[in-house]
């Protein structure tokens, strides 16, 4: 899997030793429900696109190692959280 410049700069820190283990009960309860929040798919998107278009993003998630949906919800949530770097 390609990583971003930011993904890698975190693997790395991590094996720098440069992470601890979050010890408050509170502090890991709301970085818990912040994960639960982000993960959470309670809406459904239905949209028409070109046959072309729908095989090059199963093509592309199959690159990524991803079922091609969850390929495409990473995509818009990288889009619209402002996080999508071209490449």
């Amino acid at each position: 899997m390609k990583l971003n410049k930011e993904e890698q700069e975190l693997i790395d820190s991590i094996e720098r030793g440069e992470w601890r283990a979050v010890t408050s009960k509170t502090e890991l309860r709301k970085y818990q429900k912040a994960a639960r929040q982000m993960l959470k798919k309670d809406a459904r998107l239905n949209i028409r696109i070109s046959s072309q278009d729908l095989k090059n993003l199963q093509k592309r998630a199959m690159q990524e190692g991803l079922p091609y949906q969850t390929f495409v919800s990473s995509l818009l949530h990288k889009y619209v959280t402002g996080r999508l770097i071209e490449g």
